[in-house]
Parts: structure tokens; C-alpha cells; sequence
């Protein structure tokens, strides 16, 4: 099977919800094979369907200080943040083709991103009970995905290059005993980002077993 990859550089939240929709739209119609989006949003905070209240540290008047958006969307989890320097990944896959089991997929997704940080010299591992992946008890990549008729949309925020200040204006994930962290921390320096994208998109396609197509729209 092959694999779309687009690489979409910065993209705002809501423009990103619309090119998901017409990707699943256009997936579950059979006129695109499986796709993966990947791309960076501008500051941004998005709550999942298991979003609680609590977990926001900030009123509506902390957004103009803060510089993000706020969308409720209809990925499973918690609250999180995304922003540049974060790789953040929206798989379009349908399922039938690969294996009807949400728990597989999201093992799966996890697997991409351990086998990615592990390209840098980083172990990275899951922690039961919480979807993601994280190194000793901080966590690295967050998930949270959406499925209709089989077809995926929304997925995972890998930390690279990501201003971790602004996960102090929540709870992450709704894990009030767990921290975040980025590879550029671990690492001590920042990492190419470029780079680490060709990386994702490469454990990506190993993970799933998928031939890559650079479709011509994309960059």
C-alpha cells in the first residue's frame, strides 16, 4: 500500500480541521490512498471529548497575554498544547485496509515515535494507562485520535523544538503527576526540524508497512 506525505509548515488550527475533513472525506470515498499531514500550528490549545475544566490554568483574559487560541474538537483525550517547534502528525488512514483494532493503531502510533526519538540517542517508552510516549516520567509525543468508518483523523504532537512554557498554562493530558519535555531539552540543543520530520515520516511508513508518494501539491 502507499502513503501520502504532505508537509505543510505552519498551519493555522482551523485551517488544519478543514484540510483533515477533506482528506477523510476524500479517503473514505477511495480517491486518495492513506495520508499523513505533517505540520507545525501556531500557539494553541485544543481540548479532546474527556476534557475537563479544571485542567485549563487560565481565564478567557489570560489569551491576549498568552498569545493562543483555544478549539474544542472531537479527538479523544485531554487538554494539550501545540506550537512551533512541535511536530504535529494527523494520519488519514482507513483501517479496513490495515487492521480494525483502535488500540493496534494507537500502539502503532506510539511505536513511530519511539523509533523516531531512538534515531537521536533517546529511549523512549509508553506508560500504562496513558496513551503517548514519554521518557522516564516526562512525556515526549501526545495522541489523541478520531475514528469514523475506519478512517482516522487528528493523531500525535511530537515535541522537538517546542517552547515547553506554555504547557505551564495547563494540566497536559490531564496527568497532574507527570511533566513534558521536548527533544531539544534532552538533547541539549535545538534539532533540525526538517530533519526530524523526514524521520517521523520514514518510521511512519515502516511502522504501517507503507510506500511513500510525495503527491505533487505537496511540499
Amino acid at each position: 500500500m502507499v502513503c501520502h506525505i504532505e508537509h505543510l509548515g505552519l498551519v493555522p488550527y482551523a485551517d488544519a480541521l478543514d484540510a483533515q475533513q477533506d482528506r477523510v472525506r476524500a479517503r473514505k470515498a477511495g480517491e486518495i490512498p492513506d495520508t499523513l499531514l505533517l505540520l507545525e500550528h501556531p500557539h494553541v490549545y485544543t481540548l479532546g471529548r474527556s476534557a475537563r475544566r479544571e485542567n485549563l490554568l487560565f481565564s478567557p483574559a489570560n489569551l491576549k497575554e498568552i498569545g493562543a487560541e483555544v478549539y474544542e474538537t472531537d479527538r479523544g483525550g485531554d487538554v494539550t498544547y501545540h506550537g512551533p517547534g512541535q511536530i504535529v502528525g494527523y494520519p488519514i488512514l482507513d483501517l479496513r485496509q490495515h487492521r480494525r483494532d483502535v488500540a493496534w493503531y494507537m500502539r502503532s502510533l506510539e511505536e513511530v515515535l519511539i523509533r523516531a526519538a531512538g534515531d537521536y540517542g533517546i529511549r523512549a517508552e509508553r506508560v500504562a494507562g496513558a496513551a503517548g510516549v514519554f521518557v522516564g516520567n516526562d512525556k515526549l509525543a501526545a495522541m489523541g485520535v478520531h475514528i469514523s468508518r475506519w478512517v482516522t483523523s487528528h493523531g500525535f504532537a511530537f515535541n522537538v523544538n517546542t517552547d515547553l512554557r506554555y504547557f505551564e498554562w495547563i494540566i497536559p493530558c490531564g496527568l497532574r503527576d507527570k511533566g513534558v519535555t521536548s527533544l531539544a531539552k534532552l538533547m541539549g540543543h535545538t534539532v533540525p526540524f526538517s530533519e526530524v520530520e523526514e524521520r517521523v515520516a520514514a518510521r511512519f511508513a515502516e511502522v504501517f508497512q507503507l510506500e511513500v508518494i510525495r503527491p505533487a501539491y505537496a511540499r
